[in-house]
């Protein structure tokens, strides 16, 4: 919600974007899950062991299956021919509009941004905590890549514990639709907050120092 508010603000969207996103855990599998849903076409899954590259888009519902149910290797190739599995690399090799780094912390290195730079990236939305060195987050700032920091752009786990226990305490029961509607508001918010203190400061455009403000 956040990344998608972030381009909208810039007159864009994930519609109809390539998306690469590395990891495969719960933050990985719903990112791509959501991105799909806005429209946008996601190419990538990862483990340590390497990364799936499906030019199809992804199949969440095989993925679901391989790291879910069977907690196994990503193994999906086996089960879907027409993807690529390559060894011993990170997802950030593969070009795309957006990059979605939700695995571990320091993933993206300077020679990553590097590459997704060149290869024409125009927004990253990091999903696991501070994936990105602090060189690779300069070296997109500099770019003038819409960057949206984790502190800010996964803050939604956090939010919907607080949505939780506030059900808790209340003794309401929502919906996952009403849940949704709240999450949704209080990433738009917090990419909104983050702008505004940026460009109160000067630093128009720039999220991490607004997050961090």
């Amino acid at each position: 919600y956040l990344v998608e508010e972030m381009l909208k603000n810039h007159g864009n969207s994930i519609e109809g974007k390539t998306v690469a996103v590395s990891g495969s855990g719960n933050v990985a599998i719903y990112a791509i899950e959501k991105a799909q849903t806005f429209g946008a076409k996601v190419v990538t899954a990862s483990d340590s062991s390497g990364y799936v590259y499906d030019k199809d888009g992804i199949d969440v519902a095989l993925l679901k299956q391989v790291k879910e149910q069977e907690r196994a290797r990503i193994r999906y190739t086996e089960l879907k021919p027409t993807a690529k599995f390559v060894p011993g690399k990170k997802v950030w090799e593969v070009p795309c509009d957006i990059a979605l780094p939700c695995a571990t912390q320091n993933e993206l290195s300077l020679d990553d941004a590097k590459e997704l730079i060149k290869n024409g990236c125009i927004a990253v939305g990091e999903g696991a905590n501070m994936p990105s060195t602090i060189d690779a987050t300069n070296a997109f700032l500099q770019s003038k890549v819409l960057f949206a920091p984790a502190k800010a752009a996964n803050a939604g786990g956090v939010a919907t514990s607080a949505l939780e226990m506030s059900q808790n305490s209340m003794r309401y029961s929502w919906t996952f639709d009403e849940v949704d509607a709240k999450l949704k508001d209080i990433m738009v918010n917090i990419f909104h907050n983050s702008y505004n203190a940026a460009k109160k400061y000067n630093l128009e455009g720039n999220l991490l120092a607004g997050a961090n403000i």
